[in-house]
């Protein structure tokens, strides 16, 4: 009966702390990969995000190139709203050149493609963003570069990862001979489709976080196509989506935001948060970009592409 009694009372503080922990479903956002620009200092930047009283933010797993977040830097970020959540950035569909993992012998010319020494993983740089290089994000050897960041995050005391370049599987899918795209084109590689490749890549990141903490947020961006597959919806927290409702200094026509929405709308039924994230180039459309968003059930962020600032966000 003591044994019993004993069961029951921790089964009654599990339940009690289940009920305490808020649901994930933020109405407003920060999305901050430039922290160091946000503020003079880095404790001021700490305390300008603690204070900027939105439900979720993003920051770079690194503060900067002078080092990662701490552990209690992230405390104090999360404490400064109630059932705030703070998640980490971390491209893992491209490799980008100011990251510690990144040997100079890889691109010893900067010529933009891979030298004799780089590793088999990598592909040419992206030519709208200097410094960032394709990757086979299938082979072991990249992912085995990149599981390790993964821990470092889990260890950071972040609440949760935000995966970028998720749409990596798109550059593959090009096919030069039609100059178009083949949706569920077969990587000769694996056998599967690169789609599956993905997915298999953000299941195997959610796998590794959530072995040590349960409940840790997985948020991809874009790559919206991929929520076709039911398992990726059920291992996703929410969705970052891009350029959704607006074009510069413009707002996006629905025909133009249509392809994206069909696969949103999928998310659903399970109640999956949707996190939109615009650039507008002109204060006149903010407030019909949010009534956009508001019909929809999303949670829009207006900033700048670089994204330095906290921008706006209801």
């Amino acid at each position: 009966m003591k044994h019993l009694a004993t069961c029951l009372l921790l089964l009654s503080v599990s339940l009690t702390h289940a009920a305490a922990e808020p649901a994930f479903a933020p109405k407003s956002m920060a999305y901050v990969l430039q922290a160091d620009k946000l503020a003079s200092s880095r404790a001021d930047a700490v305390q300008k995000l603690a204070s900027c009283d939105r439900d979720l933010i993003v920051v770079d797993a690194a503060f900067s190139s002078d080092g990662d977040w701490t552990p209690a830097e992230i405390e104090t970020i999360r404490a400064g709203k109630k059932g705030r959540r703070v998640v980490a950035y971390v491209s893992i569909g491209e490799a980008e050149d100011y990251r510690p993992y990144w040997k100079k012998s890889w691109d010893a010319d900067q010529n933009g493609k891979p030298d004799a020494a780089a590793p088999k993983f990598l592909n040419a740089e992206n030519p709208d963003w200097k410094g960032n290089y394709r990757v086979r994000y299938w082979q072991p050897e990249w992912q085995q570069i990149m599981l390790p960041a993964v821990d470092k995050v889990v260890a950071q005391a972040f609440d949760g990862i935000y995966l970028d370049i998720v749409d990596a599987f798109e550059f593959y899918e090009y096919d030069a001979a039609t100059q178009g795209w083949l949706d569920d084109r077969p990587n000769p590689e694996t056998g599967k489709t690169y789609r599956q490749d993905m997915i298999n890549w953000v299941t195997t990141i959610a796998q590794r976080a959530r072995a040590s903490r349960p409940g840790f947020l997985v948020i991809p961006q874009n790559a919206t196509q991929l929520l076709a597959h039911a398992d990726y919806r059920e291992l996703i927290s929410a969705i970052g989506v891009e350029d959704l409702f607006v074009a510069d200094k413009k707002l996006r026509t629905e025909k133009q935001s249509r392809y994206v929405l069909n696969f949103l709308a999928q998310l659903k039924p399970g109640s999956k948060p949707v996190l939109v994230i615009d650039y507008p180039k002109s204060a006149a459309i903010h407030a019909a970009a949010f009534e956009a968003a508001a019909q929809q059930g999303f949670t829009l962020l207006l900033t700048d592409r670089q994204l330095t600032k906290l921008g706006e966000s209801k």
